[in-house]
């Protein structure tokens, strides 16, 4: 059995929060030395609900596989420390605001300089170019600016619109990273030189809504009244794709076809005519139509369990599972099977089980082979491997280069 893919990659993390650490620890899943780079405080994500000094569930969740460094970049002296690292790494990840690199000596222009090889990515909220780039910016402002947010559909007593969650643009964006980051790779393997790469939260909340934003020659992007997938209009109207409560719990269907409409229509037992003559969707009679099957569909899930609902579905071939809090699927035998759950030991938070790399590969195995970085923790070890004897690192400490 081989190493991972990307065995022998080694990758320079200067990320906080979700997007740059969601994709490093995929990388590193699949084999890539990282180093993740922190301010002295820590990457602010660290200290979001603490369950031990510096250490949080969300920070613990996306650093899997690091080692961990803490440098303060404004002095110079820490700044040298990153030349030293530069030349021998294949990637630096920045997820910064576009001002932000060159004041702590980190931009493209200066590392490229160091390393012709780099691979650079730089992740921003709003991009490097245009008005709006000097903004800060996190999921929730991508998901009001792009309109994700309204497509989304969720909406609170008042009708103020709220985030879809998870931070769904954030870590969409950490795998637009981690697929960047694999096909620049690829290129450079075949010219020898890297490149520089953009990813934005702007870019991948748009991506996010692909077809809604499309316009053709005969098609325009929908309107801003179009009723959302998940408003009550919408639902009203659609039978086939929702969930429906059961005498016991929930039931989520999903037939897109009209194969799979008509074999839930009949697994069910309630009639659709529009199965029987065509009707058009849009007309008074099929607006009236849907309606109706819905509302009968809904009583009719009330007669039984979800389980007597899934073996129904499970015999006409309905696609159908049951509604589940994630809490549950820790010891879900569907997920154990799949061998989706990893667990660890950390320092500060002992016994961890969490989400396993999910890309499962034969030949280069992804694994977990290093916990979450406590702050700092491989000072020493990464100093020492670039040539600081232990006097020149506890210099660097006293100057506060280096967080102790």
């Amino acid at each position: 059995m081989s190493g991972g893919a990307l065995d022998g990659v080694r990758i320079l993390e200067f990320s906080e929060m979700i997007a740059a650490p969601f994709a490093g620890m995929h990388l590193g899943d699949m084999g890539a030395e990282v180093i993740k780079v922190e301010p002295p405080e820590g990457d602010p994500w660290r200290h979001s609900i603490e369950f031990a000094p510096n250490e949080s569930r969300t920070f613990l969740s996306l650093n899997r596989n690091k080692r961990g460094i803490t440098l303060d970049l404004k002095r110079p002296e820490a700044q040298e420390v990153v030349r030293r690292l530069v030349p021998d790494m294949d990637v630096v990840i920045v997820n910064y605001r576009p001002d932000v690199p060159k004041r702590l000596g980190i931009d493209y222009e200066t590392l490229a300089g160091l390393n012709p090889r780099l691979i650079y990515v730089q992740n921003t909220a709003m991009g490097a170019r245009g008005d709006h780039s000097h903004r800060p910016g996190y999921d929730l402002i991508a998901q009001a600016v792009t309109g994700l947010m309204l497509t989304g559909g969720r909406a609170d007593a008042d009708g103020v619109p709220m985030p879809v969650t998870p931070a769904i643009g954030d870590y969409a964006t950490g795998l637009f990273i981690a697929l960047a980051i694999c096909a620049a790779l690829y290129s450079r393997e075949q010219t020898g030189v890297g490149q520089k790469v953009d990813t934005t939260l702007l870019g991948t909340s748009l991506a996010l809504q692909i077809s809604t934003f499309m316009r053709t020659d005969v098609v325009a992007p929908l309107s801003e009244g179009s009723a959302s997938s998940s408003s009550p209009e919408a639902r009203a109207l659609n039978a086939y794709y929702r969930v429906y409560r059961t005498k016991d719990s929930m039931v989520a269907v999903a037939c897109l076809t009209p194969t799979l409409r008509r074999k839930m229509a009949e697994a069910i037992g309630v009639r659709d005519v529009r199965h029987e003559r065509k009707i058009a969707r849009d007309s008074a009679e099929g607006l009236e139509v849907a309606k109706a099957f819905t509302l009968a569909a809904i009583e009719r899930f009330l007669e039984r369990t979800t389980d007597e609902w899934l073996e129904a579905f499970d015999a006409a071939g309905v696609p159908a599972g049951p509604v589940r809090t994630v809490t549950e699927l820790l010891d879900d035998p569907q997920v154990l099977a799949n061998e989706l759950v990893v667990h660890f030991d950390h320092p500060a938070a002992g016994a961890v089980s969490m989400v396993a790399p999910v890309i499962q590969m034969d030949r280069t195995p992804t694994t977990v082979r290093l916990a979450p970085p406590t702050l700092g923790q491989h000072n020493e070890e990464v100093l020492s491997e670039l040539g600081y004897s232990a006097q020149e690192i506890a210099a660097l400490r006293d100057l506060g280069a280096v967080a102790h």
